[in-house]
C-alpha cells in the first residue's frame, strides 16, 4: 500500500470547501420558507409592476369552503389574448377587508393583468390596484332634431 502525502495548502482547502458546502446545506435545510400566502402575495405585485393589460368580463363572485374548512371568496373571470379565450379564478378572501363585495358588479367588463410569457397567470385586483369597474362606459347625451325636420338636411346654395 503506497500512502500519499498532503500538502498543507491542500488538506486546508479540502476542509474549507467541505465547511462551505456543510453550510450552504445547513442554509437550505433551516432557512424560513415564504408562506403560501406570501407567494401569493409576492405574485400578485408581480403582475401589478409587469403585467400587461386586457378587457376581460367578470363572471361570477362564489364563495366555497376548502378542504381545511376555511371559507374562501373566488372571484371568477374571463378574456382573451390572441384568439384564445381564458377563464380564470382569483382567490380575493384575504383582500375581502379592503374591498367591498357589492361593488362587484357581475357582467360588467374589467381589467385583467397577466403575464406576457404565461396568460393564465392573471389577476383583477391586488393591493393597491383594482381592474373592476364602477359601472358602464357612459356617453355623453346630444339633443337631436326632430326626426321629421329634414330642414337642417337641405343644402345651402339651392335658393330653397
Amino acid at each position: 500500500m503506497i500512502l500519499l502525502n498532503k500538502s498543507g495548502w491542500e488538506v486546508a482547502g479540502g476542509v474549507a470547501s467541505i465547511l462551505v458546502l456543510g453550510g450552504i446545506a445547513a442554509w437550505l435545510l433551516l432557512r424560513r420558507r415564504p408562506t403560501p400566502e406570501e407567494l401569493e402575495w409576492l405574485r400578485r405585485q408581480l403582475l401589478v409592476q409587469s403585467g400587461r393589460l386586457v378587457d376581460g368580463m367578470l363572471l361570477d363572485i362564489c364563495e366555497m369552503t376548502a378542504d381545511d374548512g376555511r371559507a374562501l371568496t373566488l372571484l371568477l373571470f374571463n378574456y382573451r389574448i390572441g384568439g384564445v379565450d381564458y377563464e380564470c379564478s382569483q382567490d380575493i378572501t384575504t383582500m375581502t377587508a379592503a374591498l367591498d363585495k357589492t361593488q362587484i358588479r357581475v357582467g360588467f367588463p374589467c381589467s385583467v393583468r397577466y403575464q406576457p410569457g404565461n396568460p393564465q397567470n392573471s389577476i383583477v385586483i391586488a393591493e393597491g390596484w383594482s381592474g373592476l369597474r364602477a359601472g358602464l362606459p357612459q356617453f355623453p347625451h346630444f339633443d337631436d332634431p326632430e326626426p321629421l325636420d329634414t330642414t337642417h338636411l337641405k343644402k345651402a346654395g339651392n335658393g330653397e
